[in-house]
């Protein structure tokens, strides 16, 4: 769809443009039109296949020898720790064991991993497995590219199992990188499950919270296209690198959409 916004001079009643300018700015089901009391057999038919989708999103395991191609396994020599949580349901009904890198993910990553890279990209399957599956193979090599780019060193790029995003800390506490990016899947909703974020986090160490962290969210194919996420991540990198900080200080510049119709 254009960027550019509709006109009264398309032919269409103002309602109708307003309509279409606000549906243009999200995927998300609204305004969908009912039948009676109901939803159209459209909508519904949608949402019936939706809904379990979202649910598998939730509940997939990830591996990487069956997840990922293995031509992308070989090319980032992948390989994957674990948190403290032992199970899927565990993770899920324990969210401060996703938080925390087991003891034998801390000795894996001193030995693997070379600490106080500027940049360490690290995948995380959080609530969607099919967002970190479909975005991250995709992501990954243009992060890459920004980093050469900003003449920055690249941490070898690994994948955290049952993972919250507050595994950051521990990250930062085991690496030392100046600016760590997590890739992890969004809790899925009923317009897709395939929506991957972005937290950043500058110097994580152990006790930061979200107050120290910034975020790019919605990074799907009808969402943030991943070029832009791209650019968008190198530069609160960036920006993170100049002020030392992240977080609530650090603010992200964003052009201004599209007005609303009138």
């Amino acid at each position: 769809m254009s960027d550019s916004p509709v006109s009264a001079a398309d032919g269409l009643e103002p309602l109708s443009l307003a309509l279409t300018a606000i549906r243009a700015r999200t995927p998300a089901r609204i305004l969908a039109g009912r039948a009676g009391a109901s939803y159209r057999t459209a909508t519904q038919l949608e949402l019936r296949r939706d809904h379990p989708a979202a649910i598998d999103a939730v509940h997939a395991e990830v591996k990487l020898d069956s997840a990922f191609d293995r031509a992308f396994v070989e090319r980032w020599r992948l390989f994957e720790v674990q948190t403290q949580a032992r199970t899927k349901s565990e993770f899920l009904m324990r969210p401060d064991l996703g938080r925390r890198l087991d003891e034998a993910a801390r000795t894996v990553l001193t030995t693997q991993c070379a600490s106080g890279s500027d940049l360490q990209v690290v995948i995380g399957d959080g609530l969607s497995v099919a967002a970190v599956v479909k975005q991250a193979p995709l992501l990954l090599p243009a992060l890459e590219r920004e980093a050469q780019a900003n003449q920055w060193t690249f941490g070898r790029p690994f994948a955290v199992r049952y993972c919250r995003v507050g595994v950051l800390n521990d990250i930062g506490e085991a690496l030392d990188p100046a600016v760590v990016v997590l890739l992890i899947g969004e809790r899925p909703g009923l317009a897709t499950a395939e929506s991957l974020s972005a937290y950043l986090a500058y110097r994580p160490r152990l006790g930061h919270t979200d107050a120290q962290r910034n975020l790019i969210s919605n990074i799907h194919g009808r969402g943030v296209p991943i070029a832009d996420a791209a650019r968008r991540i190198a530069a609160l990198a960036n920006r993170m690198r100049e002020l030392q900080t992240s977080g609530v200080a650090v603010k992200e510049d964003l052009p201004q959409g599209p007005a609303l119709a009138p």
